[in-house]
């Protein structure tokens, strides 16, 4: 059993809703426990895992959010920036699951949030739990 930290961003409400579902019927299925954080959006997920982290209250982390593309460059800031947090926090031997949605329009977020449909947020989720399984491992 695992403790896990779900940081949602909360800029597009229902798709957060969505992933959160999905992320939460999989921690659940599995029987580990959870506690939620709200960010206003996917930059700040990797600073609150940061200082999550640094309490050592959670065993494995899960990012979630959404960045559609828009007109102007900051969609390419927001995905990119956000996945690069979260890279540095991985290879600094945290579980992280990213399941940051980086997408086109709202159709595409919308089927990949669905715990129905795609459920990327549950895929976030198994890859945190596997990441914490092999921290665990190698110690």
């Amino acid at each position: 059993m695992a403790k896990v930290l779900i940081v949602c961003a909360g800029f597009y409400r229902h798709i957060y809703d969505l992933q959160l579902k999905g992320a939460i019927d999989a921690l659940e299925a599995g029987g580990h426990k959870h506690e939620l954080v709200e960010v206003p959006g996917a930059l700040e997920i990797p600073a609150a895992i940061s200082m999550a982290a640094d309490s050592g209250a959670y065993d494995a982390y899960v990012a979630l959010g959404c960045v559609i593309r828009g007109e102007t460059f900051h969609f390419e800031i927001v995905s990119t920036e956000s996945a690069r947090g979260i890279m540095a926090l991985t290879l600094d031997g945290l579980p992280v699951g990213n399941g940051i949605l980086t997408v086109e329009n709202e159709a595409q977020a919308l089927v990949r949030a669905d715990p129905a449909q795609k459920n990327k947020a549950g895929e976030a989720v198994a890859a945190a739990l596997a990441l914490l399984e092999l921290k665990r491992r190698f110690g």
